[in-house]
């Protein structure tokens, strides 16, 4: 990795998870580090507090993604603290799990709006504040491509994330912002416990050809691997951690 001494990164939905991971992972590179959360205030002094025991600055504010003026004033304040950007990470996400005759109106926007229109409306805040390039990523997940069950409306609002994905690669190069998507398998993290199928989500995690459970520092070295100088040339792709467990299953072997 480059030096990163005075380099900023911010983290949506940093206080938890994938997240906090991440937020982590920049910090010990030595970005300082800006995340947001949305409820849980402990959680967010937690993260907060872990990320400066690392020796970088940490700023945390709260904000609703899903209201483009929160959105605004939150890169406001990023601006008033550190005036640049180099990373943005785009997270957080939220949906409902329920089947599709289950869902309503109001559950298709509340993902929509936060899954996808947010990390646009925050890859453009961003891209304003990052006059000599920079890096975005987006944490997308296989339900965008694998039908997975309760997943509609989270898994359609990822699939909206990783062709904007690809939009912002174009659009954003000439501003020498370089944009990717990882996409994680199974992450044994407490956004597990809403899932009405959590017990074989959980037994699903441990299925993995590397043996072991996929980690949060996983996705997060990743993530970091793409914003380095050494994936330049990785352009709008969507790289896949997830440990081999949606490669297809081994065939049968057959007797003669």
């Amino acid at each position: 990795m480059a030096n990163a001494q005075n380099k900023v990164a911010l983290i949506t939905g940093g206080s938890r998870g994938i997240g906090k991971s991440i937020a982590l992972e920049f910090g010990n590179l030595g970005y300082d580090i800006v995340f947001n959360y949305f409820r849980n205030h402990n959680a967010a002094e937690k993260a907060q507090q872990e990320i400066e025991n690392l020796g970088v600055k940490c700023l945390k504010l709260r904000a609703h993604l899903a209201e483009p003026d929160q959105i605004s004033k939150m890169f406001q304040s990023v601006a008033q603290e550190f005036n640049t950007m180099d990373v943005l990470i785009n997270n957080a996400a939220s949906g409902v799990q329920r089947n599709v005759d289950e869902l309503t109106p109001k559950h298709w926007d509340w993902a929509m709006n936060i899954n996808a229109r947010a990390p646009w409306l925050c890859s453009i805040e961003a891209s304003k504040l990052m006059p000599n390039g920079g890096s975005i990523v987006n944490i997308t997940s296989e339900g965008s491509r694998k039908v997975l069950p309760y997943y509609l409306s989270v898994g359609t609002s990822k699939a909206a994330l990783e062709s904007l994905t690809r939009y912002l690669a174009v659009e954003f190069a000439e501003k020498g912002i370089n944009v990717n998507a990882v996409s994680g398998g199974y992450v044994q993290t407490d956004a597990l416990e809403s899932f009405p199928n959590k017990k074989d989500m959980v037994s699903a995690v441990k299925n993995t050809l590397a043996g072991r459970v996929i980690t949060g520092s996983d996705i997060a070295k990743v993530t970091a691997f793409l914003c380095s100088e050494d994936a330049e040339m990785i352009r709008g792709q969507v790289i896949v951690v997830d440990g081999g467990v949606t490669l297809p299953a081994p065939l049968p072997t057959t007797e003669f």
